[in-house]
């Protein structure tokens, strides 16, 4: 067996020497792909009165975490209120030196807890969903068996997720070229976490079982809510058959925190469903003028 890796790639493919930056590796987001992280311009991040600042999109990741804070909100932790800044990845914001150093991966959703001395940065969406509710005591179960299964679910939209937005998302919607074997394999995948979620939840009224969790609020906004919205492939997917998830998904959509949070930091959609940023529980109230 030969060690000469160029003999595993197609015939007539000549890899570069250097990897380089181009457009056509990333198609509409190849003015942003490198092959290396860090900050790639000086800017600081503004800093609001709250005790925790938000740096997000209103993206699906990002809407798990202004679903918690509202739903905090809501169930009486005045604490956790917050100021939600814009960062639009799809300009690059996210390459700023002041969100690298909150996090060194440059994604969203990254927070600061300013309660803290010093302060303390968190980042990964799933880390903030727990820090947040250890920190309130709320919507992570005590019980030893109710919190291993919101665990369970957490840590498995972590993983699952990307094949929905990275994989079929990408594929489907933005690669500039369309291959029907990328395509045809993440909607293969993405339908079976679709059969996943409908199996489990034909038996549970919530994905840890009878208690609404963090568990709930990161999966929400991608299983079904991004096929339906951002990558539109409900119909390509049939998710109308998937009846359990629908029941679940439509319970979550009708709590009016999930209808808050899932508005902030968004800048695309229908009127009435954006909200640049979010400082105070009255910028709700320009939603409906």
């Amino acid at each position: 067996m030969s060690n000469d890796p160029s003999e595993s790639f197609p015939a007539g493919y000549e890899p570069p020497a250097v990897w380089a930056p181009k457009a056509a590796y990333g198609g509409q987001f190849g003015s942003i792909n490198r092959p290396v992280s860090g900050a790639r311009f000086d800017r600081e991040l503004p800093v609001g009165k709250h005790p925790f600042q938000l740096y997000s999109q209103g993206t699906p990741n990002g809407q798990k975490v202004t679903i918690l804070l509202e739903e905090l909100l809501e169930a009486g932790h005045a604490g956790a209120e917050y100021d939600a800044w814009l960062v639009n990845i799809f300009d690059g914001d996210q390459f700023g030196s002041g969100f690298v150093d909150i996090n060194p991966n440059s994604k969203i959703p990254a927070l600061v807890d300013h309660t803290k001395d010093p302060t303390t940065r968190v980042f990964e969406s799933g880390s903030i969903l727990v820090y947040l509710a250890e920190r309130f005591g709320a919507f992570l179960p005590t019980e030893h068996r109710k919190r291993t299964e919101t665990f369970n679910w957490l840590m498995w939209q972590m993983g699952a997720a990307p094949f929905v937005g990275g994989g079929l998302g990408h594929f489907l919607r933005y690669a500039p070229v369309k291959v029907e074997y990328a395509i045809d394999r993440y909607a293969m995948e993405t339908k079976r976490q679709l059969h996943v979620l409908n199996t489990h939840l034909a038996t549970h009224e919530f994905l840890a079982g009878d208690e609404y969790t963090i568990a709930d609020m990161a999966v929400w906004p991608w299983y079904p809510a991004s096929i339906y919205g951002v990558y539109g492939t409900a119909e390509f997917l049939a998710v109308e058959q998937y009846t359990h998830l629908l029941r679940w998904h439509h319970a979550i959509a009708a709590r009016s925190a999930v209808a808050r949070g899932r508005v902030v930091n968004r800048i695309n959609g229908e009127p009435g469903t954006m909200l640049r940023e979010r400082h105070d529980a009255s910028d709700f109230l320009s939603l409906t003028r």
